[in-house]
Formats: structure tokens, C-alpha cells, sequence
């Protein structure tokens, strides 16, 4: 017997030069990819094997079987990936540095974690016996035959490792990679028209609400386009306004960005992890400009009635022209600000910083050309737009159409007797009575303690509201069409609200695009909770 060392991390090497893959009948030898998983010595043949990897962080996946490890990105593809140990029973250990993942090609590919890979080796056909000949400790149905080695190796199990996988997973679509997908296309729907800030009988007004120094301010959701996280640089501008912060590129454009504190007067203070930028159109739409804001709190729908103009006095100081009317909230013990996009920004100064950005750059960033802009907003027909937020260490989306608002929780909530443990109660909603349901323990997350930044996700569909708990609402973000993949069908509850990936690999994200109508409609959930 030929035995040749893998180098951990490598790419296998490829079959003998000539060898047809899957010819049989050409084989004097096989070649195979020998590891370890609880002791027992495995191969798989290594026309199977595309590489091997050290285990790389994953996403977990709820409601996949427990052998989902999760998914990660592999240069641009999303990798499955499956614990070998889980698929045979064993117990499950933590990860050491001799812990590899096999991939293996099934016309997608899929890996999987084993204890370490052993070697490459070369055997004769005549060496390889019936499984089901020999007493092992899996399935012979699970496997292609058994190698007797007289060394150090002994039996080693040659797995059918499509048909194990298979076997857990009864619905993965392994073979379904590179057809383009499904349920990607459709029309784009910006959040204009997802969420008007006046709804059919002109009595609400929408609002996104944040805070800045601690006090609370909001702009008409028609003005914000977006919300994205404060990337960590920010390119400065020279003989830029002080309320400039400089810009970033956002989707192959420009992106001036502003501080509000600074905007504001308002002392400075530490970046933190819940900074956000909300970009902000300004005029007819032409002019976007990235607004740091301290944290988003709510996407509110508020009743006319509860929103007054600015006092007359409060008017004419032009200190204030920025805010326009003042909305009551809670029987006016909580007062927010609303802003004026407008009335916010100097158009002049803004694309006076614009240009400077690019001078400073000697051309650098002359790509963000008026022709450049041109695409980037064609791109935009490209896109869809998601609210994300996030459960445990995972962040999960939902299209911008199916939500309704973003509320707080509140402190007490009306619980329902003889109702399933996920439905945590109700709540009075503006006269209307919605069920909440916490996410965490509908996906059989561990509970979360009540705290601050978690949210309601209020969807409507059908003319039904039910409002969804979650740790927290991350940020509304556009994602190109290209960058979002068909999950990986793992089991039949995860198949049915997990049916797509965005896989966003220059900022090392993935994220879980749940369905919202089936997310809904699952349980039958209004019933439950009447």
C-alpha cells in the first residue's frame, strides 16, 4: 500500500493523470482520503474530496437537524457544515487544532468536521471487501466496503457519503448549484413604497426615531433610505464643514457623512458598537447623505393628532430650523423631535465636500463619477431591502414590505392562558390587540432576560399583526440580488422560513433571510392567541 501525507489546509491533490473519475472498470487502484472521527478510521474516495479546511466560523442555522454545524462562506459559495460526529451518534467534543472539514462534492458542496485527516492512500481494488461482510460500528448500507490494512490504520470504513448526508438531511438540495436559484427574483420593492409615512385615510405619519446625546429625534421614514452600521474609516474631507465627518463608499458611490452631534453643538463622545448611519435623501431624492446617529431606537406609526408644529417662539430661533414638529407620545410624557432632512443640510456645502473628497484623492475616487452614480442608482433596481436583527450570535432578515413598525417591549405584557410556550403574550398596539411571539423559543434558542435593546418586529400580512421579539434590530440595508443564494434545505420547518442566504463576504457577514408569511403563518398564530 502507496501512503502519501496530506499537508493540513491544502487543496488534495487530483486523481492519477488519465484516470477517468468514476470508472471503475480503469481502476487497478483507488485512491482515498483517510480521517478519524471517534476513534474509527473512514475514507472517502478522493474524487469526492474538492479540499480540506481548518474549521472556519459558521452560522448557525435554527431548526436544521442538530448535525448542522452551520454555514460558511467559501469564496463566495455558501458551505454546509455538517458534524460527523452528530451523523453517528457520538458525542460531541470541542474542536482542537487537529480538527479539519472534508469537502466533498455532490454537485454542491458540503463539508464535513472530522478529528483529523490521516493521509491520502493508494490501495489496490482486491483489497476493498464487502461491507456487509464485516462487522462494523455503521450501517453497511452507509458504506461502500471496508479496507483491511495490516498496519498502523487496521479497518478502515469506506463511507457512501452522499447517501449518510442524504440520509439526515432529506432535503438537501445538493445538486441544485449553479441553476440560478429560486424565490431571488421578483420586483424590487424600496421602502417608498414598502412603508409610506401616510397611510390610505391620512392619519399616520411613519417615523424612524433615534437618539443623539440622549434625547430623541426621528425623520420621516420617506427620507431614509437606509440604515447601515458606522464603517470603522471614514475618509476625511479638507476645508469641509466641522459637522462633516468625511465619506465612505456605499455601493459604488460617494456617501457624505454628517455628525449630528457635531450638527447639533452637542459634546462629542466614544464610538460604540451602536453607532449607526442612516442615509438620508435630501430634496428630490438626488442628494443622499450618511447621518451618524448614537443608536435607532424605533420605526414609529404616529397619529396626527399626537403631532404638533413647532411653537411660534421655538420657530424663529434659527438654532431650531432643523426641527419642524414635536410628536406626543405616552400622554406627552415622552416628547420626540422631528427632523427636516432639508432644513438639516447645505446642499452647496455637502457636494462642496464631495468635490473635495475627490481632489484630495488625485483622482483616486474619480470612479464615483456622475457616470458611476448613473449605475449605482440603476443598481438599486438590482436590490432588495431588508430589515435585519438579530437572535443570539446570528443576524437574520426580513423584507422591509412585511414590516410594519419597530416597537419597543414592554415591561408587563397581557399573557394568554392555554397558548404555546413561544407565544409570550399581548399587547395593545393604538386599539389593536397582537400577539407577540419570541423568536428565540419559536427557533428553541436559550430565553433571553428582558433588557433594553430588544424589539418588537411588528409584521402585518392579510391584514393580520403579529409582532415578533428579538435581541435587537441591527439596521435597514439594501443587498445586491447577486449576493443573495438559495439555503441550503436542511429540514422541512427550516426549509419553509429560512429559504434564502445573504452571503456578503467583503464584510465576512451572512445572513438568514427568513420568509415572513411563512413565518406567520406558522402555527396558526392569531388563532392561538385569540
Amino acid at each position: 500500500m502507496y501512503q502519501s501525507k496530506i499537508v493540513p489546509g491544502d487543496a488534495v491533490p487530483a486523481p492519477p493523470e488519465g484516470l477517468t473519475p468514476g470508472d471503475a472498470s480503469a481502476r487497478t487502484t483507488r485512491q482515498f482520503t483517510i480521517f478519524t472521527v471517534d476513534g474509527e478510521n473512514f475514507a472517502v474516495s478522493l474524487d469526492e474530496v474538492k479540499e480540506i479546511i481548518r474549521l472556519p466560523e459558521v452560522v448557525r442555522v435554527p431548526l436544521a437537524p442538530p448535525s448542522l454545524e452551520g454555514l460558511t462562506n467559501l469564496r463566495g459559495t455558501v458551505l454546509p457544515i455538517v458534524n460527523t460526529r452528530s451523523l453517528f451518534g457520538g458525542a460531541p467534543v470541542p474542536p482542537d487544532d487537529a480538527t479539519r472539514v472534508v469537502i466533498l462534492d455532490h454537485g454542491q458542496p458540503v463539508g464535513i468536521v472530522v478529528d483529523r485527516v490521516v493521509s491520502v492512500v493508494t490501495i489496490e481494488s482486491e483489497r476493498i471487501e464487502d461491507a456487509a461482510a464485516v462487522e462494523t460500528s455503521v450501517r453497511s448500507d452507509l458504506l461502500r466496503g471496508v479496507i483491511k490494512d495490516d498496519g498502523e490504520l487496521g479497518l478502515v470504513m469506506i463511507l457512501a457519503s452522499g447517501r449518510l448526508i442524504e440520509q439526515e438531511f432529506d432535503l438537501l438540495a445538493l445538486a441544485r448549484a449553479g441553476s440560478g436559484g429560486d424565490g431571488v427574483g421578483g420586483e424590487v420593492r424600496p421602502i417608498e413604497a414598502a412603508a409610506q409615512s401616510v397611510d390610505a385615510a391620512g392619519e399616520e405619519i411613519q417615523l424612524v426615531s433615534f437618539e443623539v446625546a440622549g434625547q430623541e429625534y426621528a425623520l420621516p421614514i420617506h427620507s431614509v433610505r437606509e440604515i447601515v452600521q458606522l464603517p470603522e474609516n471614514v475618509t476625511r474631507v479638507p476645508r469641509a464643514a466641522p459637522s462633516v465627518m468625511g465619506v465612505i463608499s456605499l455601493r459604488e458611490r460617494l456617501l457624505p457623512v454628517v455628525c449630528l452631534r457635531r450638527l447639533f453643538g452637542l459634546p462629542a463622545a466614544e464610538r460604540a458598537d451602536h453607532n449607526r448611519v442612516a442615509v438620508v435623501s435630501v430634496g428630490d431624492g438626488s442628494l443622499l447623505v450618511g447621518v451618524v446617529l448614537d443608536r435607532v431606537n424605533e420605526v414609529l406609526r404616529v397619529r396626527r393628532g399626537g403631532v404638533d408644529a413647532m411653537p411660534p417662539m421655538l420657530a424663529e430661533d434659527t438654532n431650531l430650523a432643523e426641527i419642524t414638529a414635536i410628536c406626543r407620545l405616552d400622554g406627552g410624557k415622552r416628547l420626540v423631535s422631528i427632523l427636516s432632512a432639508e432644513a438639516m443640510f447645505d446642499r452647496r456645502a455637502i457636494e462642496g465636500a464631495l468635490e473635495s473628497a475627490i481632489e484630495a484623492t488625485d483622482g483616486e475616487m474619480a470612479a464615483m463619477t456622475e457616470a458611476t452614480q448613473g449605475r449605482a442608482a440603476g443598481a438599486a433596481r438590482d436590490e432588495e431591502q431588508f430589515v435585519v436583527f438579530r437572535l443570539m450570535d446570528e443576524e437574520f432578515g426580513v423584507e422591509i414590505a412585511a414590516v410594519q413598525e419597530i416597537v419597543r417591549v414592554p415591561a408587563d405584557l397581557a399573557k394568554v392562558p392555554r397558548t404555546e410556550d413561544y407565544i409570550r403574550g399581548v399587547m395593545n398596539l393604538r386599539g389593536a390587540v397582537i400577539p407577540l411571539i419570541d423568536q428565540r423559543a419559536k427557533f428553541h434558542l436559550p430565553p433571553l432576560d428582558h433588557n433594553d435593546r430588544q424589539r418588537i418586529v411588528v409584521f402585518t400580512m392579510g391584514g393580520v399583526q403579529t409582532g415578533f421579539i428579538v435581541d435587537s434590530v441591527s439596521e435597514v440595508m439594501r443587498i445586491r440580488r447577486d449576493l443573495i443564494k438559495p439555503a441550503p434545505d436542511m429540514s422541512d420547518r427550516q426549509r419553509r422560513v429560512i429559504r434564502r442566504v445573504a452571503n456578503l463576504p467583503e464584510s465576512r457577514r451572512m445572513i438568514l433571510l427568513l420568509d415572513a408569511q411563512q413565518m406567520l403563518g406558522d402555527g396558526a398564530l392569531t388563532a392561538e392567541a385569540a
